[in-house]
């Protein structure tokens, strides 16, 4: 079975009623005459991350029994927000949120005031994962995927680009963060049905360029390390599995951000755009910094993914 666009039309339907959409708003700053960009501004979500939307369009399709047994999920702290957010708006009593040792303080406050119970374990995303699932496994709970697999992770992410094409349905070009691929997945396969002729661009930070690495060697890295320091927590570790094999079909090109770059670009959109976004979600507007050409189109839209950025790095950034 292959996913489609068809999971994303049925989860943009299921999660409707429980998710307003998000502004597509144009930029101020980044334009030249030449060039629209319009930013999609998913910081705005009530978790602050475009997760919600795979996580709700999931457990609203679990059973009573699923329900239960209470979720859990392995999170680098976004994906494990939404979880809790969805447990609480369905009435599901245990959420246990597994985080990474280093994992941001503002990202562990955010899923504790959603009813989340945080566990760090591990000392990143990859070695958490791994004692997560040994504890989810032992405890029976119910495994929320964050990126892997799951069909409807993956469809929840993809309602992004309904709202980004019918919002403006001149955009002919779609930039993406990636991290593990379900949310780049999710919004290439249903932009490219809705209109074919839409160039989606995927970016990664030259900390963990897990899938530019994985297509170049063509390897499944399903973990990946990270290489120097990184603001892009929220974008690192390895590959999904359903997102390797879809996005070579799906994806017309994928691009490295230096962090440098990425810093820059979280500065420029709390100082000149007046929008607080993390770092991961700033790789779009890095991308835009130092491959305009690369990048092309007219009408762009840029997937601003999350806003939980701690706030001691925010003014560390601010203060450079």
């Amino acid at each position: 079975m292959k996913f489609t666009a068809q999971e994303v039309f049925e989860a943009y339907d299921r999660i409707k009623p429980y998710l307003p959409d998000t502004p597509l708003a144009e930029s101020v700053h980044l334009g030249d005459g030449e060039r629209r960009y319009f930013f999609k501004l998913e910081n705005l979500q009530p978790v602050k991350s475009f997760k919600v939307r795979g996580a709700l369009n999931k457990m609203l399709t679990l059973t009573e029994e699923e329900k239960a047994r209470g979720v859990a999920t392995v999170s680098s702290g976004n994906h494990g927000t939404s979880v809790a957010h969805a447990a609480r708006m369905l009435g599901i009593e245990k959420a246990d949120i597994i985080i990474p040792g280093p994992a941001p303080r503002a990202k562990e406050e955010m899923i504790k005031f959603f009813g989340g119970n945080v566990m760090r374990m591990g000392f990143d995303y990859d070695s958490a994962h791994k004692e997560g699932m040994k504890y989810i496994e032992e405890k029976g709970m119910t495994y929320i995927d964050a990126y892997y697999d799951d069909f409807k992770i993956y469809g929840g992410q993809g309602t992004i680009a309904c709202e980004i094409l019918r919002q403006n349905p001149d955009i002919d070009t779609i930039v993406i963060p990636v991290g593990g691929g379900g949310l780049s997945t999710g919004i290439a396969v249903a932009a490219k049905a809705i209109k074919p002729e839409v160039r989606i661009i995927g970016v990664q930070t030259e900390a963990c360029p897990a899938f530019i690495k994985a297509f170049e060697d063509n390897v499944l890295y399903e973990e990946y390390p990270i290489t120097g320091d990184t603001i892009c927590d929220a974008t690192v570790g390895g590959c999904g599995k359903l997102a390797y094999e879809m996005l070579p079909e799906v994806m017309d090109d994928i691009i490295e951000i230096k962090e440098s770059t990425v810093r820059k670009a979280v500065k420029f959109m709390i100082k000149e755009e007046r929008f607080i976004a993390e770092g991961g979600s700033c790789l779009t507007i890095a991308a835009v910094m130092d491959h305009r050409k690369r990048i092309g189109g007219k009408n762009i839209a840029l997937v601003i993914s999350g806003g939980n950025i701690d706030g001691d790095l925010m003014v560390e950034l601010l203060n450079e």
